[in-house]
């Protein structure tokens, strides 16, 4: 098996690639990565139209979600719709991050025609993979082995291909706010082994891409404060990713932890409006470290991300005209916040300035 990178190896990876900003991307009409991906509604066009949006403010990544079932379903369509994906972007200057696991939201995910949201809540409809019934039975790992080896071994040498994540925020769970940690132990014990075999997997095909996956609880002040799923994430991953909704100050308290693992740092989560993680608080203080960033959202849809995460046990119809929580762009391009938008044009183009 292929070792992790070194922190030198790291290091000049990173040098190498402009000073990431991007967006985690689900088309508008998709209500979680099984619609995003699955031949009967997989849209291209929409892609096409909506990733140009992430390029006319700047944006040069993006943070995709894939998902385990696809690969079970339909191996060659799956690869083939990922590899147009993989064009378009790339037609719009834009290099795809891509989730092969996730631990978040509903845990028992389906095949076929998906839920209509749930009418003012937050994710409704987004699926774990695998889901707790994979998760829990252990003959059916081999196939996910089949996965991970599937997608990096046709994509791990493509360049339109920045990173590989993992496993998305593996001790979270389907109450994503509530966050109980007795729910959320139990789950990380069983996902630990699997996420470690999953880093092994991947590595195993040689890909010229990094690994991370990205932590997101508690305090990392100390290796010692690190959960045991958080050592597996950190000391697995060649680049350091997490996960931060808050403010300024915060944000940068939490790179100076993790700048002491001694790798390469990009933030795979961030901005919540009401939350003060804002694009204005966060990216200078992101530039000024040297952090990658992919803030949640891009265009308000059918997943409802543009509401607060409160709102997954109490519907809030009203909240439809509050500020928006995620997401930048309505479906007609109009920004959210005009301001916003001039903001990430200019940050972005004073980094190619500069560079």
């Amino acid at each position: 098996m292929t070792g992790r990178w070194t922190p030198e190896a790291a290091h000049a990876w990173f040098k190498a690639q402009p000073w990431l900003v991007g967006c985690n991307f689900t088309p508008s009409n998709a209500i979680n990565q099984l619609e995003m991906w699955q031949a009967s509604t997989f849209d291209l066009p929409t892609i096409d139209r909506e990733l140009a949006l992430a390029a006319s403010v700047g944006m040069n990544s993006v943070r995709v979600y894939l998902h385990d079932l696809l690969w079970l379903e339909d191996s060659h369509g799956f690869l083939d719709r990922i590899d147009a994906f993989l064009n378009v972007a790339d037609r719009h200057r834009i290099r795809t991050m891509l989730v092969l696991f996730d631990s978040c939201w509903h845990p028992e995910p389906a095949l076929g025609p998906q839920p209509e949201p749930r009418k003012g809540v937050h994710n409704s409809g987004w699926v774990q993979s695998p889901g707790m019934p994979t998760l829990q039975n252990a003959d059916e790992h081999h196939r996910l082995e089949d996965y991970v080896r599937g997608v990096v071994g046709r994509f791990g040498q493509d360049p339109r291909v920045l990173a590989w994540d993992i496993w998305n925020e593996p001790d979270n769970g389907p109450e994503v706010a509530l966050c109980d940690p007795v729910a959320l132990q139990a789950k990380a014990d069983l996902v630990v082994p699997l996420l470690v075999d999953a880093f092994g997997w991947a590595r195993d095909m040689k890909p010229m891409q990094p690994l991370t996956s990205g932590i997101w609880l508690g305090d990392w002040s100390a290796p010692d404060l690190l959960s045991p799923i958080q050592r597996a994430q950190t000391g697995h991953s060649d680049i350091i990713s997490f996960h931060n909704y808050g403010i300024a100050e915060d944000f940068a308290q939490r790179v100076k932890w993790l700048k002491t693992m001694g790798r390469p740092l990009m933030c795979t989560e961030y901005m919540a409006r009401p939350a003060g993680s804002t694009f204005q608080a966060i990216l200078p203080v992101a530039k000024e470290h040297e952090v990658g960033t992919f803030c949640w959202g891009l265009v308000k849809g059918k997943t409802q991300t543009h509401l607060p995460w409160d709102k997954w046990e109490n519907p809030n119809i009203e909240g439809l005209k509050e500020r928006w929580f995620h997401d930048i762009f309505h479906e007609d391009g109009t920004p959210h916040d005009e301001n916003e938008v001039e903001f990430l044009r200019l940050i972005s183009e004073l980094d190619k300035i500069a560079a």
